[in-house]
């Protein structure tokens, strides 16, 4: 039983880690490979010409960038 709480002790801790990593770099967990990049694709929708909606979210993720403090 001492080892299964120190297992998921363990875990916890590693899962409360990984939040305050995410909440203060508001950075998307990535993988090794590199993502969509690796493939050759730029954005999620590889579109010519984004939508309405994608515009806005576009905006507002340029407006969060340039405000960012770090």
């Amino acid at each position: 039983m001492g080892y299964f709480l120190i297992t998921l002790l363990g875990f916890l801790l590693m899962f409360a880690v990984m939040a305050i990593g995410y909440i203060v770099k508001r950075r998307t967990i990535s993988g090794s490979c590199g993502g969509l990049a690796g493939v050759g694709i730029e954005k999620v929708c590889d579109c010519p010409e984004p939508c309405e909606k994608r515009k806005k979210k576009m905006a507002q993720q340029a407006l969060r960038d340039e405000n960012r403090i770090l």
